[in-house]
This record gives C-alpha cells, structure tokens and sequence, in this order.
C-alpha cells in the first residue's frame, strides 16, 4: 500500500433508493425500503472508495468481514448518506467504521475489514477454486 492511509480518513456517498433496492425474495418485494443487502453493498462501496488511491499498481483490496447492524427503514425514494471512517491500519488490513442514514436515523452501522493482496495471489486462489 502507499504511504498515508491512516486512521481518520473518511469517505461518503449520497444514494437515493429506488425499487431495485428495496427488500425482495424471489422478486417479490416485502417491504418497499431499503434492504440489508443493498446497504452493505453500499457500505462496502463507500469502504472500497477509501482503499484505492492507496492501492499499489500489483495489488487489490478484497472484503474480508462486515458486520452490520440494520437499525431503521429507509423508504424508496429517501436519500441516504453512507459513511467509511478508517479506525485501524494493521499490516495488509484496513478496518473501517462504516454508518448508513438520513434525515431521520441511522439506518445501520458497523464495521468493514478489506484486506489488501497482490493481484497475483487473488488470481492464483480463483484460479485454484476453478479446478
């Protein structure tokens, strides 16, 4: 990684949820908000933005482990505010608090680890699981 990636650092993203967000099984919706799939997947995202300017040319960030706590709805068409804040830089990993909300609560929060490798070993360990 390069040099300055320390903890403090924050990065947002604003997302306004739409029906393809929404709590589904089986493309029959349950609840017309957010799920808690598409805000992790946000949370990741946000978490992600962080790691790459630090990233060297041979390497790439993986998620390791998120754990996540959904605390209040958010309906279709609300806006909402995802935040990554580095909490800790330990070796080859990156520990990020990580928070969903809007106007009116914190949605979810919790925290996101992305570890960093060389693209050469992700390769080599998709590359294994294929065979």
């Amino acid at each position: 990684m390069k040099p300055g990636l320390l903890p403090g650092i924050r990065e947002t993203m604003e997302v306004r949820v739409t029906r393809d967000m929404t709590a589904a099984f089986g493309g029959v919706e349950v609840h017309p908000v957010l799920s808690t799939v598409s805000m992790v997947y946000y949370m990741e995202w946000v978490g992600r933005r962080i790691l790459l300017p630090y990233l060297e040319e041979h390497e790439e960030g993986v998620g390791g482990v998120i754990s996540v706590r959904h605390r209040a709805p958010a309906p279709v068409g609300c806006s909402v505010i995802f935040t990554a804040e580095v909490v800790k830089v330990k070796l080859n990993k990156v520990i990020c608090r990580v928070q969903a909300e809007h106007t009116k609560a914190i949605i979810g929060e919790g925290e996101f680890v992305q570890a960093v490798l060389p693209k050469r070993v992700i390769e080599e360990r998709i590359r294994d699981m294929k065979q």
